[in-house]
């Protein structure tokens, strides 16, 4: 990979939501023989670990406007316009043949210097809704990638449905098989997002327990707790006779998730993606403060296509959780009819079609060099 090798910039946030289908497009670029850079920020740094050692890791100063005082925010634009011209310069010295900006306020500094510089830049939406940096430059771009599909989009601009890229592990149980419920032992995957929900551990314990019993008795509860609920769900599902294992972190959620007959979950992007790959029928709790209502949006394609149950967490109560626990796993037919259609929405293939975007947008190298 020589210094004539194309150069492809990412402009990423510090989440992992915008850093993970970075990272997979990185991965993905460097084996078609290109150079990769990094532009994010301070922040954003400390989430770049998983990224190949061969990736340059750059940090232009961004803000938000989100966090600090009066102050603070006074200096934000200083701060951004400071990465605008360092990401100008850079840019200027070493002409990337495209740039892609996953989000977040990281990804600014860059996306300006390649608007300005009218470089090949698209981004990646992960959402449903497009996050407050990537809709600044949705109508400034060549093509906006779109991880969950149907997304909101400004008028006038029209969304390229790629997927949002799943890691390897996931990859490697696309279309597992589905055993539906039967008179077995079921398993009952319930994920909380990154930070757990504490929601989900106040009424999952009690809606299994109004059960009817017959199916309560088969049911093996996987519970992914926040820290501070641990201790409360654990006994909460153990004086209600419940098999469960409740844990803060499961390093195997891609098994767990293709042995499971049922998950209840968030509808975090990344979660989506892995259902839909995966293909397992959900009752989907969107976190109710997430910006712009995101969550709602992502679970929207999969229950249009009958794959998911969405509960608001408005009206999220034990009851009406049994209720529907068991309208699924009381109904084999249907349950694999809701995995077959999560299937039907997922994108295993969701780093190639971006792979592809870039190839189709990129300048040639000859005009790099140039």
């Amino acid at each position: 990979m020589g210094p004539g090798a194309p150069l492809l910039v990412i402009a990423a946030g510090g989440t992992g939501g915008h850093m993970f289908p970075a990272q997979a497009l990185a991965e993905a670029m460097l084996r078609k023989g290109w150079r990769v850079k990094l532009v994010t920020d301070a922040r954003g740094a400390r989430y770049t670990g998983g990224f190949p050692h061969v990736v340059e890791i750059i940090e232009k100063s961004s803000a938000t406007f989100a966090r600090g005082g009066a102050l603070a925010k006074v200096l934000v634009p200083l701060r951004i316009a400071g990465g605008v011209v360092s990401a100008l310069a850079d840019m200027l010295r070493d002409r990337p043949a495209m740039v892609v900006g996953f989000g977040g306020y990281p990804a600014i500094p860059a996306m300006a210097a390649a608007t300005l510089l009218r470089l090949p830049r698209m981004i990646h939406e992960q959402n449903g809704v497009l996050g407050r940096v990537n809709e600044l430059f949705a109508k400034r771009v060549d093509a906006v990638a779109c991880g969950t599909w149907p997304t909101d989009l400004p008028e006038g601009v029209e969304g390229q449905p790629t997927g949002n890229p799943v890691r390897g592990a996931i990859l490697e149980r696309a279309g597992a098989p589905y055993i539906p419920p039967g008179d077995w032992p079921l398993s009952l995957l319930v994920l909380g997002g990154s930070q757990g929900a504490r929601i989900l551990s106040d009424v999952l314990p009690e809606a299994v327990a109004h059960l009817p019993a017959a199916l309560r008795d088969r049911i093996r509860v996987a519970h992914q707790a926040r820290a501070e609920d641990l201790d409360r769900v654990v006994k909460a599902y153990a004086a209600a006779g419940i098999k469960a294992e409740v844990k803060t972190f499961f390093n195997d959620v891609p098994t767990r998730m293709s042995e499971a007959q049922l998950v209840v979950s968030r509808s975090g992007a990344s979660t989506v993606a892995d259902l839909t790959v995966i293909g397992r029928p959900s009752i989907l709790v969107p976190f109710a403060a997430a910006a712009a209502d995101h969550q709602t949006a992502n679970a929207r394609g999969l229950v249009e296509a009958g794959a998911a149950i969405l509960i608001p967490e408005s009206k999220l109560d034990p009851a009406t959780l049994a209720d529907q626990i068991s309208l699924i796993l009381d109904n084999p037919d249907g349950a694999v009819q809701m995995a077959h259609a999560a299937l039907g929405v997922g994108h295993p293939d969701a780093t190639e079609r971006l792979v592809d975007l870039v190839d189709h947008l990129a300048t040639p190298p000859a005009q790099v060099a140039a």
